[in-house]
């Protein structure tokens, strides 16, 4: 008799932990990390935010580092991307991809605030949040000469547009240009006056001349009354969150405040930083996003 009790509580005990285990996993599966998808701007690569992703895989967030099409390790040659549609295909096929109920946060910086916008109002249930950092935040794109205006970055003040850029012609002479980068000794002057001159070198060997034509293609008018509840819609449903740069001499200052004035997103941080955070600042980024994050 006493044996029959003895063998009926081990095998409670050992229903009750396999009770436990299958709890535990079932809450493990809930609690999915976290996910920031970070998107470059023009020239860069996923590459420019190994810092961030860095800090934000050591503290347990699950990071995926996009490349557009002719950026970073994608070999297409930036003078043959015509359209913003073919541009961001990367991030759409990414998006496209996730499991039904994923969700991410997309984060763009510099015109990659273009690929963020635009993805979110194809994907709006897959994204919880987007961020924009120093980025360009238009509701409709390139409208108008105001959307160029807070949008492009000015060099005015240093020279002509071929004193700043190298520029390329593929299509040739007489057409529009196909590519643009930032001259190679204005680099660290514009993109990374504050940034470790060790991540100043880096990126002067990795930028890549970026699609202008596809960039400056970019529209996301909704056609009809229909396009415009839709984007309301979007809108409602995805909150916007911009990080200012306080010292950016790409998108500056001013051009940041316009954008966050026609377009006001839920909140607005500031950084003490130039246009390149993620290398310059990437602890306050980093500080930033997580507090992005609480506030979902």
């Amino acid at each position: 008799m006493g044996e029959r009790v003895e063998e009926e509580k081990r095998r409670d005990q050992e229903n009750g932990g396999d009770q436990h285990r299958a709890t535990k996993s079932h809450h493990e599966q809930e609690r999915k990390p976290v996910h920031f998808v970070l998107v470059h701007g023009v020239s860069h690569g996923g590459w420019c935010w190994y810092k961030i992703r860095c800090l934000m895989e050591n503290s347990g967030y699950k990071v995926s580092c996009i490349d557009l099409k002719g950026a970073g390790l994608d070999q297409t040659d930036p003078n043959t991307i015509f359209s913003f549609q073919d541009y961001n295909q990367p991030l759409l096929d990414f998006l496209a991809a996730l499991p039904g109920d994923e969700q991410v946060i997309l984060v763009g910086h510099s015109a990659g605030g273009l690929n963020v916008t635009d993805a979110t109002y194809k994907f709006p249930n897959k994204v919880s949040l987007a961020v924009y950092v120093a980025a360009t935040m238009l509701k409709k794109g390139m409208l108008n000469e105001q959307d160029v205006k807070d949008g492009v970055p000015d060099f005015s003040d240093i020279g002509e547009f071929g004193d700043v850029y190298d520029v390329g012609f593929a299509s040739g002479l007489d057409q529009p240009p196909t590519s643009v980068v930032i001259k190679k000794h204005l680099l660290r002057k514009l993109n990374y006056q504050m940034c470790p001159e060790e991540d100043s070198t880096l990126a002067a060997m990795l930028v890549r001349p970026g699609p202008i034509r596809a960039l400056t293609s970019a529209r996301f008018k909704g056609e009809g009354e229909e396009g415009s509840e839709r984007e309301d819609a979007v809108n409602k449903l995805v909150p916007r969150i911009y990080i200012k740069t306080a010292y950016d001499r790409v998108v500056k200052p001013a051009q940041q405040e316009a954008m966050i004035k026609r377009w006001p997103p839920s909140a607005v941080y500031v950084l003490e930083s130039d246009h390149s955070p993620f290398f310059s600042a990437p602890f306050a980024l980093f500080g930033f996003l997580v507090k992005a994050v609480a506030a979902l």
